[in-house]
C-alpha cells in the first residue's frame, strides 16, 4: 500500500510505484475527480486539485498495478550536433574517444521518464551506463538553449537559455522544445538524437 500525505489543503504526494510507466501514471491520475495538474518526479507524485482532495487510498494503491495500453507511442528524433564545449572532458572520463561518446549516445533509445526544472525540460532514461556522470561540480550560469547535456545517469536539452550544471554534448538544431504551444517532449515520449551531417 503506498500511503498518501498531504500537500497544503489542495494536493497530495506519494511514493511513486515501482515499474509503472509515466505515461499510464498521468492517464490514470487525470481521471481523478477535481485535478487540475499532476507532477510526476522520478521517485514521488504529487497531485493538486481545484478544492479539497476527492481521493481514496484505494485509487491510490491501484496504480502499482497499471501499465501501458495498446496505443501507440510517440517518437520524436531530434537533429543533433555534437559540439559541446564538454564533449572531450566526457570522452576522458567515460575511457572513450570523442567519436565513440557520439556514436553512444546518438545510438541509444531514450524515454521521457520526467519533466524537470524548466517548463520543457524532459530527462530522458535510457543513457549508456558508459556516459553515466555526476554533475558539473561548479555550474555553469547560462546554457544556451538547444544544448544536449548529461549527467546522474539522464540526457536532456535545455529548452531556455538557463544556468545548468550538466555536461554539455552538443546541440539541437532546427527545434524549439518550447514554444507557444507549450512543451515539445511528453511524459512517456521516445526520443532519439539523429546526428547533423
Amino acid at each position: 500500500m503506498t500511503e498518501w500525505r498531504a500537500l497544503g489543503a489542495r494536493a497530495v504526494r506519494f511514493s511513486r510505484p515501482p515499474g509503472t510507466s509515466p505515461r499510464a501514471l498521468l492517464d490514470r491520475i487525470r481521471t481523478w475527480p477535481g485535478v487540475v495538474d499532476v507532477v510526476i518526479a522520478r521517485e514521488d507524485v504529487a497531485v493538486y486539485f481545484d478544492d479539497a482532495p476527492r481521493i481514496s487510498q484505494g485509487a491510490i494503491d491501484v496504480l502499482a498495478n497499471l501499465r501501458d495500453d495498446d496505443g501507440p507511442v510517440r517518437t520524436v528524433e531530434l537533429p543533433a550536433r555534437y559540439d559541446g564545449p564538454d564533449l572531450p572532458a566526457v570522452a576522458d572520463a567515460a575511457g572513450l574517444t570523442i567519436d565513440e561518446v557520439v556514436r553512444v549516445h546518438a545510438a541509444a533509445r531514450y524515454e521521457v521518464e520526467t519533466m524537470g526544472f524548466a517548463p520543457g525540460f524532459a530527462y530522458l532514461v535510457g543513457l549508456d551506463p558508459r556516459l553515466c556522470l555526476p554533475r558539473l561540480s561548479t555550474p555553469r550560469t547560462r546554457v544556451p538553449a538547444g544544448s544536449i547535456a548529461l549527467a546522474g545517469g539522464y540526457t536532456g536539452v535545455y529548452p531556455f537559455d538557463s544556468p545548468g550544471g550538466w555536461h554539455v554534448i552538443g546541440r539541437v538544431e532546427g527545434v524549439r522544445l518550447f514554444d507557444e504551444h507549450g512543451a515539445l517532449l511528453r511524459l512517456g515520449d521516445r526520443v532519439r538524437f539523429v546526428r547533423c551531417p
